[in-house]
């Protein structure tokens, strides 16, 4: 069978989105990991499906490459918004379901796409280091120079520690130049390894930041390994962030097909 899909990226943060409004392909998690292996599949950090909504424009799911449907994810987010225009279901505003709640979104003159993101309350810090979610959970690092860190090494030491969390967390490490500028690396559970970006991540990294000194202000420029995102957000008392807007770049890649057999095995049984 052959499954019809469009390739995004948004800062180097790549994914497989298809448009499920008839609700033909099924969700397997054996089958998503499969898609969105890098060797054996299309590749991809993830996958989305577009899915049909009652009462707003669309419902977005979101699957890592492990195959395990996740929660939010900021820059697939924003691919979903430039993909929903593209089949013509929204022009330059919406507002669609994700897993964790309502969001809006407004593609910008300049055709990046702003996302409204979940207010962010009850952060807390775990020796020195903040942890909060920002639609997924976020444990953030402080260092002095991002090119010493062994960001897969390091990262899935602290995802993996129970002591942190019981789920995993994802961990940006990061390093403020100062006058509102971040350089920003993540490791992704779920992809297991480092992204190029991460939306979600961003905003958290923006908010720890700002914690740290709020003279900056509450805009920031994050620059990752894949491209520059944008964060603003108000907080009337520094404990609750609102009014949160993650703006950055939404790229269709290439649309395809993948066609697929009933006996297609799993990549990761066969030791890739």
């Amino acid at each position: 069978m052959a499954v019809k899909f469009n390739k995004y990226h948004g800062a180097g943060n790549d994914f497989i989105v298809i448009d499920n409004r008839g609700g033909n392909f099924q969700p397997d998690p054996t089958r998503i990991a499969r898609m969105c292996h890098r060797r054996f599949g299309i590749g991809a950090d993830g996958m989305m499906l577009l899915e049909s909504s009652t009462g707003y424009d669309f419902s977005m799911r979101y699957y890592n490459a492990d195959g395990r449907e996740s929660s939010m994810c900021g820059n697939g987010g924003r691919c979903m918004v430039d993909f929903a225009r593209l089949m013509e279901i929204i022009d330059k505003k919406t507002v669609f379901e994700a897993v964790d709640g309502i969001h809006e979104a407004k593609i910008l003159p300049d055709g990046r796409i702003s996302l409204k993101m979940q207010d962010v309350g009850d952060i807390s810090r775990h020796q020195g280091n903040d942890l909060i979610d920002t639609g997924s959970p976020h444990y953030v690092v402080h260092v002095e120079d991002l090119r010493e860190i062994d960001v897969v090494d390091r990262g899935r030491k602290i995802r993996n520690d129970p002591q942190i969390s019981a789920n995993g967390m994802n961990v940006d490490f990061i390093f403020s130049r100062g006058g509102q500028h971040i350089d920003i690396r993540t490791y992704e559970r779920g992809v297991e390894a480092e992204t190029l970006a991460c939306g979600t991540g961003a905003v958290a990294a923006a908010i720890s930041a700002y914690l740290r000194s709020p003279a900056e202000g509450t805009s920031f420029i994050l620059h990752a390994q894949g491209g520059d995102l944008k964060v603003d957000f108000k907080t009337p008392d520094q404990k609750v962030f609102s009014d949160i807007w993650l703006t950055g770049p939404a790229q269709k890649v290439f649309e395809g097909y993948y066609s697929e057999s009933e006996t297609e095995s799993d990549p990761a049984k066969r030791g890739s």
